[in-house]
């Protein structure tokens, strides 16, 4: 039976905190023997190595709301910009550094005026933007990734994913994770959510009438 103090708990991210520590400790420990070369690997956020990622994590993780805003309004509300400034600011001199700074937030409870739930996503998303093309596999909890999956189906904030799967049936094959109608897209629950998230690498993972409908919304704002 369904309790709707607990549903709405868990809509407020009751309970995310616990999630994204372990999900950075285990970034921080897949990233622990990377070479000089690994690092300065292109990740799947276009322009970014897979170094200046994980800074971009760290400045995620050490910006409270008063000083997002003051940088928003020193940047002129180029969030753009404040994304890159913030990433420089993290990124250290050498890959261990970088490494180190990231250690240094794994528990933090920092964060932007967003939800502790676009936080946990940020993590996974941007932790799989890194991963990926370093060839390294994270089997994600289940509850982390069904969380996630569902936080993104019903936002653009932060990230185009709402909008992106409009029209379209996403069904996850190993979990509980199922919204929408139209074409099918079907999959495990981490290649929905990087494929809403935009990243078209994921698609090869998905199957279904809607998969190439969601691999030409890749990337589109």
């Amino acid at each position: 039976m369904n309790d709707p103090a607990v549903a709405a708990a868990r809509g407020r991210g009751a309970g995310v905190w616990p999630l994204i520590r372990a999900e950075r400790a285990a970034l921080a420990a897949d990233l622990a023997d990377l070479t000089d070369e690994q690092w300065r690997t292109p990740s799947l956020c276009d322009g970014l190595t897979v170094r200046e990622v994980l800074a971009h994590l760290t400045a995620g993780a050490s910006l409270g709301a008063l000083r997002w805003m003051a940088g928003v309004i020193r940047c002129r509300f180029d969030f753009d910009r404040q994304v890159a400034v913030r990433l420089a600011e993290q990124l250290g001199t050498a890959p261990a550094e970088t490494l180190e700074r990231f250690r240094s937030v794994v528990p933090s409870t920092t964060k932007p005026p967003l939800p502790p739930l676009a936080m946990l996503g940020e993590t996974v998303v941007h932790g799989e933007d890194i991963r990926r093309p370093l060839g390294i596999r994270r089997d994600h909890p289940g509850e982390v990734v069904t969380r996630v999956a569902e936080y993104y189906q019903g936002t653009d904030l932060v990230v185009v994913a709402k909008g992106r799967i409009g029209g379209l049936r996403l069904v996850a094959d190993d979990g509980p994770f199922a919204v929408g109608s139209g074409p099918l897209v079907s999959g495990p629950t981490l290649a929905l959510i990087m494929a809403m998230t935009g990243r078209a690498e994921f698609c090869g993972d998905l199957e279904g009438a809607g998969a190439e409908i969601l691999r030409s919304r890749c990337g589109a704002a």
